[in-house]
């Protein structure tokens, strides 16, 4: 028997089997000339949905000033608040990285010609929170901490600790195959034989969600805990098996 190769990736937290109605063939032919096997080959699909256990963000700071080297300070001073805001409210070092650091001139239009308003710095890390309880703490602890030179530039939730969702995603898409081929064997009066080949993919049905700035910096004002609200994530795994017909 050969073997195909399974590769996936899934995440969730409960388990939703459902069958689609993806086309299917059925064939009883020898093994043609070009070494495709012959059989009956159909789609089986499962579907995971869970709510999510990690929630990346992306922090930095945003600074104007008179000359370059102002700004340069001034935001390396915001931006090692910022991480060590992160790091006191329970990010692991490893899980913040820097993604952007820029210097730019700023200009203004004023009576038809270009004036210079000052040096821009912007500094941003990206930043894992696993704990997402206290992600509303953290976000308003890196606000307070960076105050008005302080960014927040998005929101993406996803599911890490998969290993055990990702086995049960599967029996259910295997199980919605083969009652399939069985059904589709018995139709065509014959006996359904062992696997050819099997392949395996997957797709989220949920894009990373936005988010604004503003909203960050004004409850960070207030005596609040920023909300923070994963809901939940689905992600429908599809397998596909092509069986043998025994004569």
């Amino acid at each position: 028997m050969r073997r195909g190769m399974l590769v996936a990736s899934i995440a969730g937290l409960a388990l939703v089997a459902a069958a689609c109605t993806p086309s299917v063939t059925v064939e009883n032919q020898p093994l043609p000339a070009d070494g495709q096997p012959s059989g009956i080959a159909v789609s089986g699909v499962g579907k995971v949905t869970g709510t999510p256990d990690t929630l990346t963000m992306s922090f930095g700071v945003r600074v104007l000033a008179d000359s370059v080297s102002i700004a340069v300070d001034r935001a390396a001073a915001s931006a090692v608040a910022v991480i060590a805001a992160l790091e006191g409210s329970g990010v692991a070092s490893e899980d913040i990285q820097t993604t952007n650091y820029a210097i730019y001139p700023q200009y203004d239009w004023r009576n038809d010609r270009q004036v210079l308003l000052g040096y821009e710095v912007t500094n941003t890390v990206t930043a894992k929170i696993r704990d997402i309880g206290s992600a509303g703490t953290t976000i308003d602890a890196v606000s307070t901490a960076a105050g008005d030179d302080v960014t927040v530039s998005g929101v993406s939730f996803s599911i890490e600790d998969n290993e055990e969702l990702l086995a049960a995603a599967r029996q259910a898409a295997w199980d919605d195959a083969k009652t399939k081929a069985d059904q589709l064997a018995e139709l065509g009066g014959v006996t359904l034989g062992t696997p050819v080949t099997i392949s395996e993919s997957f797709s989220s049905s949920r894009p990373p969600i936005a988010f604004d700035d503003f909203a960050v910096e004004e409850a960070a004002g207030l005596d609040v805990i920023t909300p923070i609200t994963p809901g939940q994530q689905e992600v429908a795994v599809t397998v596909e098996v092509q069986f043998s017909i025994d004569a």
